[in-house]
């Protein structure tokens, strides 16, 4: 198992169909390539997890990279995981600037803090904390 978590700028402003559109279709390709992860979206950030063999998971990261809708990509973390955490969860999503994620046991060390680089950079393991909230797994 392998995994690379990113974060990146929206190039423009996504409106939440045009995130819909963007999962229905990569979810058929996620699932077809074992891939499966999770995508928060804030205040025009981005947030990925990406979890599957190797090969398949580093070639898409590289396709997402030459996506022009994506600018300031940062790498957080990448390497072997002992897990899936999303699994049967071909590309999983939240949007986290409308929904009321209160909810999430652990949130308050996130709930103001945006999607970015500075959030992430000095400890990448928070953006792991941060998605893990919503795994299907205990």
């Amino acid at each position: 198992m392998f995994r690379i978590v990113y974060i990146s700028s929206a190039s423009k402003y996504f409106d939440i169909s045009e995130i819909e559109t963007m999962l229905e279709r990569a979810r058929p390709k996620n699932h077809a390539l074992g891939i499966t992860g999770m995508l928060l979206y804030k205040d025009g950030n981005f947030l990925q997890c990406l979890e599957g063999e190797e090969a398949a998971v580093t070639k898409l990261a590289n396709t997402i990279s030459q996506d022009p809708r994506h600018s300031e990509i940062l790498v957080l973390m990448r390497g072997p995981a002992e897990r899936r955490l999303f699994p049967g969860m071909p590309m999983g999503f939240h949007d986290l600037t409308k929904e009321p994620l209160i909810k999430h046991s652990g949130f308050a060390e996130f709930i103001d803090s945006p999607l970015i680089r500075a959030t992430f950079s000095l400890d990448p393991s928070r953006s792991l904390n941060l998605l893990s909230l919503f795994s299907p797994q205990p």
